[in-house]
């Protein structure tokens, strides 16, 4: 009998927007038995668990339109010891932003490429409209249909690598 497959999400959260994505995220993907779902927190993720994993959710706040820099940090550590080992796994991002999250986005598009990840949808953008210092700073609260937007992707990235259709 073989193995599980693994879906990796790893995570960044200042304001626990980005983490309450990712855990709609895993909600979602873990409704599907026939994928483990793994939720690592950028720092606690390295190589070894890119390499134990068959596809990936990667999810960031932006921060000064750009990727978190725990989030950088994990593909720093990672990248040349998992380059040329993941060519072809599929891939999805979450984006928690304060107005845009577009570069972001592609900061980890161009890192994904590296890899030879495959995209198998579009970033998914939720943006708190958080302008101000206070605002930028606060306990992030996200909205159920924007959870259940993360919850979906979640449950389709996993069902599509049950189903082995990436």
């Amino acid at each position: 009998m073989s193995r599980r497959k693994t879906l990796l999400i790893v995570y960044h959260s200042m304001t626990d927007g980005t983490r309450q994505m990712a855990e709609a995220a895993r909600a979602g993907a873990s409704a599907d038995t026939g994928v483990e779902v793994r939720l690592l927190h950028a720092a606690q993720a390295g190589a070894t668990d890119v390499l134990a994993a068959e596809g990936f959710i990667f999810a960031t706040p932006e921060n000064l339109a750009a990727i978190s820099g725990q989030l950088k940090d994990f593909f720093d550590r990672s990248y040349y010891a998992v380059l040329d080992h993941v060519n072809g796994r599929p891939y999805a991002c979450l984006i928690c932003a304060g107005s845009d999250g577009h570069n972001a986005a592609r900061q980890i598009e161009r890192i994904a490429t590296g890899w030879r990840l495959r995209p198998v949808a579009e970033p998914l953008i939720v943006c708190t409209h958080a302008q101000t210092p206070e605002a930028i700073l606060a306990t992030k609260s996200i909205r159920s249909e924007e959870l259940q937007r993360c919850r979906s992707l979640g449950e389709a990235m996993a069902q599509g690598m049950e189903l082995g259709v990436f």
